[in-house]
């Protein structure tokens, strides 16, 4: 709290059980397409995938689309689609999930970390510039939009286009989020920026099949490799055959690819997710402001950075270990102990012990990932997050900093 500010804590008893940290929205419409597409016999991949996909292209605003079973698959697939030089470097953060590093050693490729910004979760493109600058062995880009933030994407693009270098993004977390663009300039969505953009379906996003994804692209040459290599390298799929081939049963084999296709059951869940992502993210908004709200007056904690280019898929706070006596694990702690569930996001990936051996990686290599993973915690922020479970989160935080203050 600042010094001439009092706490208020309020009534800090749940109304009723654990609040966990994440909750799917899925209604009756979610359950009544599932059933259908049960009873119709065609349960893979079909026509409910296909219209999935061109929804999805509609509500982004890029010519293809591509429904896959994770995210981690189609930063796979978009990686693999460019055919990159073996052994060469994919600039990433490390301050995120796994999938984004991984995908590259699938591929005789190593991801080359580049530090956050001084005021987000972002990658710095002033530092992806200077990482260029000093390895001549990079061969794509890789920016990740953390917790629905929109990356500097305008100046990571610039630096690519400068380079030649293709940039994939992990749009994960950032459906649907998009950049107000001055005069008569359409407004662009994360993973419309570059060659290709991948979001995840996964069961805590923004919208969710369980498991999915979705790359997106503009490119002609890389959609129909892509399409091909999500399932086992085929020329045509089995409802494509279905559809256009008289030999319905012949296909040929033109790579050896992956088994990356999402089902029409997953589909069917996604579609009806799509019809009401705009009214999900209404209340994401208004759970984050009333959280700002609240929190904007307490030295004690950081908010998130300020953006109108937000989706609101992670809320993440930062406590200020100068003004408490306790520090985040033991605030996590106390959190979970009043039944709030919370998590962090993210343990970076230059400390994980594979990275940290494979590639000779310090804690200190990466000083401001390593300052916002010590002090972050992440709040719960989904729809079905009512307002009283949001004041009594808030009332929770404030109580326990207040009585931890110095």
């Amino acid at each position: 709290m600042n010094q001439n500010t009092k706490a208020k804590v309020g009534n800090t008893s749940p109304s009723n059980n654990f609040i966990p940290f994440a909750l799917p929205s899925i209604g009756k419409e979610e359950e009544e397409a599932v059933v259908k597409v049960i009873r119709s016999n065609w349960l893979t991949t079909g026509k409910v995938t296909e219209n999935f996909e061109k929804e999805f292209c509609k509500k982004i605003g890029s010519k293809y689309a591509i429904a896959v079973n994770s995210a981690t698959a189609g930063l796979h697939l978009a990686l693999d689609s460019f055919n990159l030089k073996k052994e060469s470097y994919v600039i990433t953060s490390p301050y995120t999930f796994t999938s984004a590093a991984e995908v590259t050693r699938y591929l005789n490729l190593h991801p080359l970390f580049v530090d956050i910004t001084e005021e987000d979760y972002n990658i710095d493109p002033i530092l992806i510039e200077k990482a260029i600058r000093s390895n001549k062995n990079v061969s794509a880009i890789m920016p990740v939009h953390i917790a629905g933030h929109l990356c500097k994407m305008k100046e990571i693009m610039d630096i690519a286009n400068k380079k030649n270098i293709p940039v994939f993004e992990d749009a994960a977390h950032a459906f649907p989020v998009c950049e107000a663009s001055s005069g008569k300039e359409k407004k662009k969505f994360a993973g419309t920026f570059g060659d290709a953009g991948i979001f995840s379906f996964y069961a805590t996003k923004t919208i969710t099949t369980g498991e999915g994804g979705m790359i997106v692209t503009d490119n002609d040459k890389i959609v129909q490799h892509m399409k091909m290599m999500r399932l086992h390298g085929i020329d045509c799929d089995v409802w494509d055959r279905q559809k256009t081939k008289k030999n319905k049963w012949y296909y040929e084999v033109k790579a050896p690819g992956y088994k990356y296709n999402l089902t029409d059951i997953a589909s069917a869940i996604g579609i009806e997710q799509l019809k009401k992502v705009d009214i999900f993210t209404k209340r994401r908004i208004k759970i984050a402001k009333l959280y700002n709200k609240a929190f904007k007056e307490y030295d004690f904690l950081t908010l998130p950075p300020a953006s109108e280019s937000h989706c609101w898929h992670l809320y993440i706070i930062r406590i200020n270990n100068a003004k408490l006596k306790i520090n985040r694990d033991e605030f996590i702690q106390k959190l979970l102990d009043k039944g709030i569930g919370v998590s962090v996001h993210f343990i970076p990936l230059h400390i994980m012990p594979y990275y940290k051996s494979c590639y000779g990686l310090k804690p200190e290599d990466f000083p401001r990932s390593m300052e916002k993973y010590l002090t972050s915690i992440s709040l719960p922020i989904y729809p079905a997050l009512d307002d009283e479970k949001v004041k009594y989160i808030i009332n929770s935080v404030v109580e326990i900093g207040s009585r931890s203050y110095r």
